[in-house]
């Protein structure tokens, strides 16, 4: 292939994510002005897993500027390629904190308080502060991490006194929906859950701020109910098949 016929191809990507980030974008401001919301309280997270290192250039180059990656050796490896403002979006191991700690701008998922420990120990350590967010299993589906909502008080807590860490925020992954049922039917009692959990606890907790729910089946839902970011990877880039065609 000629310098020119890759400069074409890197051309192209660029123009197709940014076109798929516009679609991306109308859709999580409708919903937003169904909401009586500001479209712009709302954060895009591009993921990137499994797509290689000239997509995220390209994510990049189109505009869009937080980065998220569920593998911490995929971020690891990504984030020395790419400078960019980096978010943890899948799960975390005690042995993987130190590759993650100061390399991201949030970690969405920590879930118990040994991760809790774990984290602030690496911060201590960095001499940083390592902003997070609390994963929260509101349906309790045991295919998918977080603790449940009736530990979020304890953890709150435990977290906000841990040193080096600031949790501003909580997660969720719903279920997957049932037959007959459409993702954003199916998820959004479990994202009107969060949305509730969050402003009980923020009159103790006021960093309390972020909601990081909804994808790309079900971000309208998500936004409807008050995301302020949604993890969206397929509607951005496509499949991985797409991507290596």
């Amino acid at each position: 292939m000629t310098m020119e016929e890759t400069e074409a191809d890197d051309e192209a990507l660029v123009a197709d994510i940014a076109s798929r980030a516009s679609g991306v974008r109308d859709r999580v401001a409708r919903a937003a002005h169904r909401a009586g919301r500001d479209p712009s309280e709302v954060r895009l997270i591009a993921v990137t897993k499994t797509h290689p290192v000239a997509t995220v250039r390209a994510a990049l180059a189109a505009g869009l500027t937080d980065l998220g990656e569920n593998r911490v050796d995929e971020l690891r490896d990504k984030s020395e390629a790419v400078a960019a403002r980096w978010h943890l979006v899948g799960q975390l191991q005690r042995n993987k904190v130190r590759d993650v700690v100061g390399r991201v701008a949030l970690v969405h998922s920590v879930d118990r308080p040994a991760l809790v420990d774990a984290l602030s120990r690496r911060a201590a350590q960095l001499g940083v502060v390592q902003d997070v967010l609390l994963q929260v299993n509101v349906g309790e589906d045991p295919a998918k991490g977080g603790c449940r909502l009736a530990d979020v008080p304890v953890l709150v807590s435990y977290a906000a006194a841990a040193p080096g860490l600031r949790v501003v925020g909580l997660m969720t992954v719903p279920p997957l929906p049932g037959p007959g049922t459409t993702s954003d039917e199916a998820a959004r009692p479990h994202f009107r859950s969060l949305r509730e959990a969050r402003d009980r606890f923020r009159a103790e907790h006021p960093a309390l701020e972020e909601l990081s729910m909804g994808m790309s089946d079900d971000l309208e839902a998500a936004v409807e109910e008050g995301a302020t970011m949604v993890r969206i990877g397929s509607a951005l880039f496509g499949s991985r098949t797409e991507a290596a065609r």
